[in-house]
């Protein structure tokens, strides 16, 4: 199987997961900047995971571009990609309500993790599908970014309960790191295209 269908799901659920991040937001009914301040958390909780569910899409993009068929492990590492994905929304929006409390950012960082770990998962699936040798596997090689990023995340979700502040932190800082679309698959689909 190609991969068109897989694309145009996982594009569907995104943009559905971003639609419902920006629902969130409730307009103030006072027309003054004093008004916005209580939206802050929320606003700042939006942002980051905006810039996550983008890095995903983008990450995921790419992954799909330098993978010549979808199997049914593909499928089903897919699916559980996207149901992490999917609740980010609801950790997003407790989050924020909460004024970053310290059980809501545990969640959320749990919720990284797990989309992370699914990732992963997915990755290897799509390498072991391939029907040789990919250059998709040597361009993730020992994918000590997406380890580190694993690590950074068990490291922010213990940490949590110290200091949420820390661990918020954190979870920005593995998002920076991955800003950049894997430059490793980048480079893979522009030898594809070239």
């Amino acid at each position: 199987m190609k991969t068109n269908r897989l694309e145009a799901f996982s594009d569907g659920v995104l943009a559905i997961v971003i639609t419902i991040m920006v629902l969130e937001f409730k307009a103030p009914h006072e027309a003054t900047w004093e008004a916005l301040r209580p939206l802050l958390p929320v606003a700042l909780s939006y942002v980051l995971s905006f810039i996550y569910v983008g890095i995903y899409w983008n990450n995921h993009h790419h992954l799909l571009h330098s993978t010549e068929r979808v199997t049914g492990a593909v499928l089903w590492a897919n699916n559980l990609l996207l149901f992490w994905l999917s609740l980010v929304p609801f950790v997003t929006g407790w989050m924020g309500e909460t004024g970053f409390a310290p059980v809501p950012v545990t969640v959320y960082g749990g919720v990284l993790l797990m989309a992370a770990v699914s990732y992963f998962i997915l990755v290897q699936a799509i390498i072991k599908s391939q029907r040789q040798c990919t250059l998709l596997a040597r361009a993730i090689g020992d994918d000590w970014k997406g380890k580190a990023s694993l690590a950074a995340y068990v490291l922010g979700v213990l940490l949590t309960p110290v200091s949420v502040w820390f661990s918020l932190v954190i979870f920005a800082c593995v998002a920076f790191v991955w800003l950049v679309p894997d430059r490793r698959i980048e480079r893979l689909v522009e030898e594809a295209e070239g």
